[in-house]
């Protein structure tokens, strides 16, 4: 496993925000030897199909080159125009070829970590200039597979090279025997036969070099467990700092929340536990309206508000209860609770229009069975 630079372990795979900001550094796999692959072999197959048009049509511009009158000779517009004409005949003829060849080269290291622009793996490095790390970098581990690497490659390619030319030993020896016409025909084929015959020896290579980049590169982005416990404190928050903010939110609403019991018609209580506050104005409302809720401590200041501005306060415990496990503040109430709360409505009107009101047993309200509570 990797080390970091403090002795910890790299044991965790790369998340997604080390990957993508990898990426924008222009870290992503690459490998040398598949774009020398692709780039050796489309040279080989095009010259494989066009390879005999493009000699014909050598020979006709050669032709033309060398055959011309005397007096173009010594007549330099004439000579210029010809030595123009000639280029740009040549041109055109190898225009296709480099076309394709800068295409390959373009596309072929997308194929393996895809496309990647990233300015600041342009922008200078001051660091690069350090010849103390310059020469660390020679003697570095990386540095020493690269060397063997080329060396593999190099002895590889040798080998088909030379295994290519025993086995067409014969061929080449007959060119000589050939007509000129049809020896330099027969030539350019094996040489053709020979370069795509090389290529394909860089599959072996490219086989073995892109599946290790790809190993590389993860290995290079393993981070420590400490550094996945970072980077998931910095996505998600501290934790602190979140139960602050969320304790922060709660006393702000708890304190909107205060600032409404001073409008409410009731406090429906537990009598210690529980407390609601309730709103119903006939004029504007439909139903009632929840304004505040609360339990234990929250409670008492609810009781303590509603006592210093004179709001009736109803000991109703099974109606406490279920208003505060099925309402919700600044809703209406729940309409299975409406008959219940209708009732103690009526009674704090009376007790506030004529001074008295009907006796009510608030322990036997209709409360559905659903939204009954002994806690």
């Amino acid at each position: 496993m990797a080390e970091n630079a403090d002795g910890s372990e790299k044991s965790e795979e790369p998340t997604e925000k080390k990957l993508r900001e990898s990426r924008e550094k222009g870290q992503v796999p690459r490998s040398r030897e598949l774009t020398t692959l692709l780039v050796t072999l489309s040279a080989a197959v095009f010259l494989l199909f066009y390879g005999a048009q493009m000699i014909a049509d050598f020979e006709v511009i050669m032709v033309k080159g060398l055959s011309f009158d005397r007096a173009i000779a010594f007549d330099t517009l004439a000579l210029f125009s010809l030595v123009g004409s000639i280029v740009e005949t040549a041109f055109y003829l190898l225009l296709p070829f480099f076309l394709l060849m800068t295409f390959v080269a373009l596309v072929a290291p997308v194929l393996l970590g895809g496309w990647s622009f990233s300015v600041k793996a342009m922008s200078p490095k001051l660091s690069k200039l350090n010849p103390v790390a310059g020469l660390k970098r020679m003697f570095s581990t990386k540095a020493l597979l690269e060397l063997f690497k080329a060396f593999a490659k190099f002895t590889l390619v040798f080998s088909m090279a030379i295994f290519f030319i025993y086995t067409t030993f014969g061929e080449i020896l007959a060119l000589g025997l050939d007509p000129l016409r049809s020896a330099l025909g027969h030539a350019g084929l094996l040489i053709v036969q020979a370069f795509i015959f090389v290529s394909l020896s860089l599959l072996i290579v490219a086989a073995i070099d892109v599946p290790f980049q790809l190993w590389d590169h993860n290995r290079q982005l393993l981070m420590t467990k400490q550094e996945v416990k970072e980077e998931h404190k910095q996505q998600e928050g501290n934790p602190e700092v979140k139960g602050r903010i969320r304790q922060v939110q709660r006393d702000m609403s708890q304190r909107r929340m205060m600032e409404k019991v001073p409008d409410a018609d009731v406090i429906i209580t537990n009598p210690t536990h529980f407390a609601i506050a309730l709103k119903y104005d006939t004029d504007s409302m439909q139903e009632p309206i929840v304004l505040a809720m609360g339990v234990d401590f929250m409670a008492a200041q609810i009781r303590t508000v509603a006592t210093a501005k004179n709001i009736t306060i109803i000991e109703a415990p099974p109606l406490a209860r279920a208003l505060y496990y099925n309402a919700e503040i600044d809703r209406p109430i729940p309409y299975e609770l409406f008959k219940a709360v209708a009732s103690i409505l009526a009674y704090v009107y009376q007790l506030k229009e004529h001074g008295k009101a009907e006796q009510v047993d608030f322990a036997t309200l209709p409360i559905p069975d659903n939204m009954k509570t002994d806690i």
